[in-house]
């Protein structure tokens, strides 16, 4: 039943709706929940009440007007519990079949009522107390030491019973233990073993698959899981992949193992099959793919040959040749080169935005940038030089420019060569003898 149909009606939506599995574990789809019943007809009378964990059971109400995930205050052995309705109406027929429980029997319990406030309340003190409840039992049955595992405990709703969930390798004597509970919670104890898979789906944990684990969200009845399903369907028997989380054989091995089964009877019956053809040549199966029906081939003459991958079809037709005596010709596959073709990804603006590597230049002419300070400043003189060779006039430069450029120009005419420049503080001086300038006097 969906949130909007009022199956959620106390608040039960939080986790993405009750179709999907979000509300509770175990979970049915009323399909029925939107028909209305025809005139003539009273409502079904039985309603299926879910309480912690997996356990739910079966209710007469004289009064149907529940909703779904609605709390209900039911009877109890000694006492009264409290639970959420799972399912009404005409499904609870079929969900009786499934259990193989009439609608006639008389031993069905009554409820109560719907749930106060006060009654809610209670409940969920009892679901705050079940945690250390747990760490103390736990360490008592730690002191006494014996070999079980308490995996989970439950409170019945006006908090008289408390049940203890646990599982064991052998019989365990917990009188012991029993009388140590009682006494330290002041309450009737119940010890109750369960097997790994129950325990699996009360405590509930994630798969390997990613999802919620089967056995607590929809998988009631737990089959015998064996190594024949994980080998008809070629998986590897690694304990660490097909084990799950009880310590046994994942459940979902036999999902498809009929699938399986039935593709298995379109292949030879023979374990190996040996096929010969012209020029004695001689394959053996060497892997198989079930649901592709393709079955691969080893050259039996040379090792490492190349395999051959035929269909169950052409395989049976092979085998009836070789039982005539008949070697058909084998036509070999061209083989395939496994190099990848390269493949030149082409930028494509769309957006307007620039080139990609604009970023890189940038980058690239400020290293050039810093590179030449650096050299700068590891060599001054060639720095200093390259600022005097800027600006150094040339010939003709220094016959326009006037009179004062001309005396200053000495030699053979070539004022690049001989131009004198007076001496820079930080430059050696280059005249070989010392001689000072004749525009200047010595001191």
């Amino acid at each position: 039943m969906g949130c909007g149909s009022g199956g959620c009606s106390s608040g039960g939506c939080s986790s993405g709706g009750c179709s999907s599995g979000g509300c509770n574990k175990l979970n049915t789809f009323d399909w029925l929940a939107e028909m209305d019943l025809p005139p003539h007809m009273k409502p079904f009378d039985i309603v299926e009440v879910r309480f912690k964990g997996t356990r739910k059971e079966f209710y007469k109400s004289s009064f149907v007007d529940f909703f779904t995930n609605e709390y209900v205050v039911v009877e109890a052995e000694n006492g009264y519990d409290i639970g959420k309705v799972s399912l009404k109406g005409e499904l609870v027929k079929l969900q009786l079949k499934k259990y193989n429980r009439s609608e006639h029997d008389t031993d069905f319990r009554k409820i109560l009522r719907k749930a106060s406030e006060a009654d809610i309340a209670k409940f969920k003190e009892n679901q705050e107390l079940e945690v250390p409840t747990m760490y103390k039992a736990r360490s008592i049955a730690m002191e006494l030491g014996l070999s079980m595992k308490l995996s989970d405990v439950e409170y019945q709703g006006d908090r008289r019973k408390a049940t203890f969930f646990y599982t064991a390798e052998e019989r365990v004597d917990f009188r012991e233990l029993i009388k140590r509970l009682a006494e330290s919670f002041k309450v009737r104890i119940e010890m109750r073993q369960i097997g790994y898979r129950q325990e699996a789906g009360r405590l509930g944990a994630i798969g390997s698959c990613g999802r919620e684990l089967c056995c607590s969200t929809w998988l009631t009845d737990f089959k015998i899981v064996s190594n024949h399903a994980a080998r008809y369907q070629n998986l590897s028997l690694n304990p660490l992949k097909l084990n799950g989380q009880c310590g046994k054989l994942k459940c979902c091995l036999n999902f498809e193992l009929e699938s399986y089964m039935e593709a298995i009877k379109e292949f030879p019956p023979e374990n190996y099959v040996t096929l010969t053809f012209a020029e004695n040549k001689v394959y053996k199966s060497v892997k198989t793919d079930i649901l592709k029906r393709i079955m691969w081939f080893a050259p039996q003459s040379e090792l490492g040959g190349e395999w051959l991958s035929l269909q169950v079809s052409q395989v049976i037709s092979y085998q009836e040749q070789n039982k005539k005596g008949e070697f058909p010709i084998l036509e070999l596959q061209e083989k395939k080169s496994l190099k990848p073709e390269k493949v030149e990804l082409e930028f494509k603006n769309d957006m307007g935005i620039g080139s990609l590597t604009r970023l890189d230049e940038k980058d690239r002419r400020k290293n050039n940038q810093n590179r030449n300070k650096n050299k700068s400043r590891n060599n001054p003189n060639q720095g200093n030089q390259f600022k005097s060779n800027q600006f150094k006039p040339t010939t003709n430069q220094a016959t326009e420019s006037g009179p004062n450029t001309e005396t200053k120009a000495a030699g053979n005419g070539n004022g690049n060569r001989n131009h004198r420049r007076p001496n820079h503080p930080n430059r050696p001086n280059r005249n070989p003898n010392n001689q000072q300038p004749n525009n200047q006097n010595p001191k």
